[in-house]
């Protein structure tokens, strides 16, 4: 006895019959005009043509088109990540603080730097009164620097300070009056 398809009788009905079943199908739907199609090369196809498709929208969208698939820069992926997770704040402080030089230029932060940074206010120290004045009168200007390189609204105030100098008050008696003045710059 033939184990095979063509030698075996019992395994050959039930192929024949699937089979048989089969190509009755497919005349029944020629003869309702129904077109075989080969399932594997309709996928195929479909699968190239949807990607045509959207790669030309995205070509046409442009770089405004972002599914979060595209290589995406390094900065743009933390940004995305502080904005999501409500950082903004904390590194914004850590931004003025650490880029202070690059912010103010190299002029004002050899005279000044940032004590502090507390809901919206940046605390300057400058080493002379003459230069505190200066800063005072350029805080406008060093706003919409911070809005342009920080974003709007992250430094709203600059609260400028003179410089620290050391008390001369000592001992019990002391005589109250126009006292040291800037000796420090």
């Amino acid at each position: 006895m033939s184990t095979g398809r063509a030698g075996s009788h019992e395994g050959s009905e039930e192929f024949d019959a699937a089979r048989a079943m089969l190509n009755r199908m497919r005349q029944s739907a020629i003869a309702r005009g129904e077109v075989r199609i080969d399932a594997a090369k309709a996928r195929r196809a479909g699968e190239r043509g949807a990607q045509a498709r959207e790669m030309r929208r995205r070509s046409s969208a442009g770089p405004a088109y972002d599914d979060g698939r595209d290589p995406q820069g390094i900065g743009t992926v933390f940004g995305r990540m502080v904005r999501d997770r409500g950082w903004t704040s904390p590194v914004a402080v850590g931004s003025v603080m650490s880029r202070w030089t690059e912010l103010v230029g190299p002029q004002i932060s050899a005279h000044c730097t940032a004590e502090s940074f507390e809901d919206t206010t940046v605390v300057v120290r400058c080493d002379s009164t003459a230069w505190a004045t200066q800063v005072r009168l350029l805080s406008h200007s060093l706003l919409k620097t911070f809005d342009e390189k920080l974003g709007a609204g992250v430094v709203t105030t600059i609260q400028v300070l003179g410089p620290s100098a050391p008390s001369w008050k000592k001992g019990m008696r002391r005589v109250a009056g126009r006292g040291p003045r800037d000796t420090y710059g």
